[in-house]
């Protein structure tokens, strides 16, 4: 990257600009466990305040990304420290940088509820979820699901993809999951349900009462979709209803 502007590396054998997919990973990695923490803190305790702080960094950091270098963004810069002695693995910046805009627009939209607006409610779970799921399987998999999206947007096809994704290959045998393999995982996750409910089942969450002031005025009484989607008492936790 050359100057403080910019957006890729310039690699010989590649038509377009360039980032390293280890580095790019191992940053939404990171950003992954944060935005976890803060999601559980959030959800479990009721605390918003670790989840306002790391939609500030986020918001922060994915700016920095797209609108001046991804050189200088804190969690590449981290990335980059973490795979330092990886031998670099090339993928094309324009797709990541149309995945980078849907993750700083969704920022956008987590700052404005959050933060400023300080909106509790199931589209902040959607946004959060969302979010989430985006960095788990960019970390994990190494799959941009947003860049997916990007050939419905582009002239130009998404090239350089990393594990060859945009190029048609044939699998080999070894890859090949088949009907056994996905009868194993259901019989496993049977097993699982089954020892979790015969051994650990759950057990009946005791009903709270409201504070009295509050119940009176019906300020503790939970919306109709925090009960249907059984989060009647967590939204009391959340709204200092406990």
């Amino acid at each position: 990257m050359s100057g403080i502007l910019g957006f890729g590396e310039t690699v010989e054998g590649y038509p377009v600009p360039v980032l390293n997919e280890r580095e790019v990973r191992a940053a939404a990695g990171i950003l992954f466990v944060f935005a976890m923490l803060a999601f559980m803190n959030a959800w479990m305790l009721g605390n918003f305040r670790l989840t306002r702080i790391f939609v500030i960094a986020f918001l922060i950091d994915f700016t920095i990304r797209i609108f001046i270098n991804p050189k200088y963004s804190p969690s590449m810069i981290l990335g980059r420290l973490a795979v330092r002695k990886q031998v670099p693995e090339w993928s094309g910046a324009p797709q990541k940088r149309f995945a980078w805009a849907v993750g700083w627009m969704l920022a956008v939209t987590m700052f404005y509820l959050i933060v400023v607006s300080n909106v509790i409610g199931p589209i902040n779970l959607v946004v959060c979820a969302t979010c989430l799921i985006l960095m788990f399987f960019e970390s994990a998999f190494g799959i941009c699901l947003a860049c997916r999206i990007y050939n419905a947007f582009s002239r130009q096809p998404a090239q350089a993809c990393p594990g060859g994704a945009c190029e048609v290959f044939t699998p080999h045998a070894s890859q090949k999951v088949g009907a056994g393999g996905m009868a194993i995982v259901a019989v496993f996750l049977a097993l699982v349900g089954f020892v979790a409910q015969r051994w650990f089942p759950a057990a009946e969450a005791p009903v709270a009462a409201a504070a009295p002031a509050e119940a009176a005025a019906g300020k503790c009484v939970p919306p109709d979709w925090a009960v249907a989607m059984g989060h009647a008492e967590m939204w009391k936790l959340h709204n200092n209803c406990k």
